[in-house]
């Protein structure tokens, strides 16, 4: 596989400890972002937890609606169309829901300042790059944080309802009823939406391994199916265990997959032309 070397300019050097303390700062602010944000979402703790975490839970959550629609449509029982969920959730220690209001607070906070955090890698990264590359810093912010919003509602309005539904009704035996910790409804909704808000980036991850000359779009296309074997072994992790919402997960990965091999190969035109001249 054929590397890229990157090009340098010349300009001011900072030593490894001046490079330590500039990731501070920007560490420093981001993280002072997230906590507001997190605070915010503190305050508005009936909206948090009443309408968005608790959401799918609810057998009329839309999610459910459509899926009842699309089941009927084609024949299939998916257990989506009934209106109640077979379970409750419940609070099983001293300090479980405030635990639970402050780090899902946190987990909120993350997710609302992400632009911002993204705009602090991006300052702290700039001055290695070109001159003309720094200009796209307004598009790689907005793609970036487009991307991951994206991923965040697919994993709220697909992933977690498949795994409530699937999870919430699933029965070993009628004596066994579901009362499920509060703690563990909520990192399963976590997980589902931060998990796919993270793989929703995966055009912006081939974009700079492929800079850095990792990864080259012959390279992409040759591994095409082991990516293909990966990408359904990530669905079969992070949804419930029927083919269904394994496909439903899958098919948005595979799509930015391909996505991610355009980018690749223009980036790589790029670079092959700057090395050129």
């Amino acid at each position: 596989m054929e590397k890229i070397a990157p090009q340098e300019e010349p300009g001011n050097e900072m030593s490894f400890l001046d490079h330590l303390e500039e990731l501070r700062w920007h560490l420093i602010r981001a993280v002072l972002a997230v906590v507001i944000a997190g605070a915010i979402a503190f305050v508005l703790k009936s909206f948090i937890f009443d309408v968005l975490l608790f959401g799918p839970a609810n057998g009329d959550f839309l999610s459910y609606r459509v899926l009842c629609k699309f089941s009927g449509l084609f024949g299939i029982d998916g257990g989506f169309c009934d209106p109640e969920m077979p379970f409750r959730i419940q609070s099983r220690t001293m300090g479980g829901q405030f635990s639970a209001h402050v780090w899902t607070s946190i987990t909120a906070g993350f997710i609302i300042a992400f632009p911002y955090v993204i705009y602090e890698f991006w300052k702290f990264v700039a001055p290695a790059m070109h001159s003309d590359e720094r200009k796209y810093a307004k598009g790689f912010i907005f793609v970036t944080s487009l991307l991951f919003f994206l991923g965040v509602l697919f994993g709220y309005y697909v992933v977690t309802p498949l795994s409530i539904n699937f999870l919430g009704k699933y029965q070993v035996s009628d004596t066994v009823f579901n009362d499920f910790d509060l703690s563990s409804y909520i990192s399963l909704v976590r997980a589902s939406v931060l998990a796919s808000g993270l793989i929703f980036e995966l055009p912006i991850v081939i974009y700079f391994l492929t800079k850095v000359g990792l990864v080259t779009p012959q390279f992409l296309r040759t591994y095409r199916k082991y990516a293909l074997v990966i990408v359904l072994i990530l669905s079969a992790i992070i949804t419930p265990p029927d083919i269904v919402s394994q496909i439903i997960v899958a098919i948005p990965v595979l799509i930015l997959y391909e996505v991610s091999i355009v980018i690749s190969r223009i980036m790589y035109r790029k670079e092959k032309e700057k090395i050129k001249n």
